[in-house]
């Protein structure tokens, strides 16, 4: 199927953006708890699972995880007896997690690959790997006296590969004309944990840099920089370095006030780090049956170049059946009623008909409904 969505039927805006209140901390979070705040506009509440409370647990990607705690909560207000956890340690451990059978449902950045898939013990069935949201990530920055830097592909690259040392670099003086830029020496800082914001991130760059020799995937060698655990490690590792740039997903470099480069697309234009720009990267894209989506280089002309889908993963034939119907439906949810949540946080939020696959696909999974 097609991806349809665009920026305007988003509806999101700079304003919606600047108002965005309750953003989940950025810190790791593994419970959620009721708040104060009313339902999301136009929310309607979901039927509590039969047989009393039901606590579900979960593990996995960073880079969704302000947006996860959001939904977590607000559900929770429209079903008392729905307590969802997550363990926000990244995409690697999520898999194993999931893999291990330690929690309820994983969560990833990345598309389970086939030996990931065969780690699942047979009684669990096939592994079950729906999107959830659709996001980017940015080069944050943290310089002074530099508040729009705008980054080549040649540029970035050389900052990737460390070929590239210091800001007032021949390369990044010229595509920052008229700027002052300092002497210093750039620090960049990458995961140091499987990460799949890095699989998303390091995908674009073999895409992007000729000279890039280290490949892709949740875990690489990296030629520079230094490490930090999670997006959450990774944005303060750059607030609190002079000179420091590194990769993170949008709401969190948001969330913590940094900079965030202006990145030149495949198409040779230099695009600002918006919601409206990653879903045109997203947009007339072809979604697979498995919804493995994968959009490294973006064609289009106003596209944002580093954007991704991210999932959630489920057992088609899960231990506890209750649970797996509870979540299934907080995941119908989230992904029609929850919608202005991710907007608000800026997220790109699925299509109607892309969430409609979904919800059919979670049919699938052997709930107590279907027993």
């Amino acid at each position: 199927m097609v991806f349809s969505l665009n920026a305007t039927r988003l509806g999101i805006s700079a304003p919606v953006l600047a108002l965005a209140l309750g953003l989940a901390s950025c810190a790791p979070q593994t419970t959620t708890t009721p708040g104060a705040s009313p339902a999301a506009p136009g929310a309607s509440p979901a039927a509590t699972s039969a047989g009393g409370a039901v606590s579900i647990s979960g593990a996995g990607a960073t880079a969704p995880n302000p947006l996860y705690q959001r939904w977590f909560q607000e559900y929770n207000k429209l079903n008392p007896n729905v307590q969802i956890s997550y363990d926000s340690v990244g995409s690697g451990a999520g898999v194993k997690r999931f893999t291990d059978q330690t929690v309820d449902f994983g969560a990833s950045d990345a598309t389970l690959k086939e030996e990931d898939r065969a780690k699942l013990p047979a009684e669990r069935g096939k592994a079950i790997q729906v999107p959830s949201t659709g996001l980017f990530v940015v080069f944050a920055y943290n310089l002074d006296g530099v508040d729009n830097l705008k980054l080549s592909r040649e540029t970035f690259c050389g900052i990737v590969d460390g070929s590239i040392k210091t800001w007032n670099d021949a390369k990044i003086a010229k595509d920052n004309a008229g700027v002052a830029l300092p002497g210093d020496a750039i620090t960049f800082v990458h995961r140091s944990d499987g990460s799949g914001t890095t699989d998303i991130f390091t995908k674009h760059i073999v895409k992007a840099c000729p000279n890039w020799k280290a490949g892709d995937g949740k875990t690489v060698e990296w030629p520079t920089g230094t490490g930090a655990k999670g997006n959450e490690g990774v944005s303060a590792q750059i607030q609190q370095t002079k000179g420091a740039i590194g990769y993170t997903e949008f709401s969190y470099a948001k969330q913590t006030n940094l900079k965030m480069a202006t990145l030149q697309n495949k198409a040779g234009e230099f695009i600002t780090p918006t919601p409206e720009a990653a879903a045109k990267a997203l947009e007339g894209t072809t979604v697979p049956e498995d919804f493995g989506l994968k959009v490294p280089d973006p064609e289009g002309k106003d596209a944002y170049p580093i954007v991704s889908l991210t999932w959630v993963l489920m057992y088609e034939n899960p231990k506890d059946p209750a649970k797996a119907k509870a979540f299934s439906d907080f995941m119908r949810w989230a992904l029609k009623d929850g919608k202005p949540f991710a907007v608000e946080l800026g997220y790109i939020p699925l299509p109607d008909e892309l969430a409609t696959k979904v919800s059919a696909t979670l049919d699938t999974i052997k709930v107590a409904a279907n027993k």
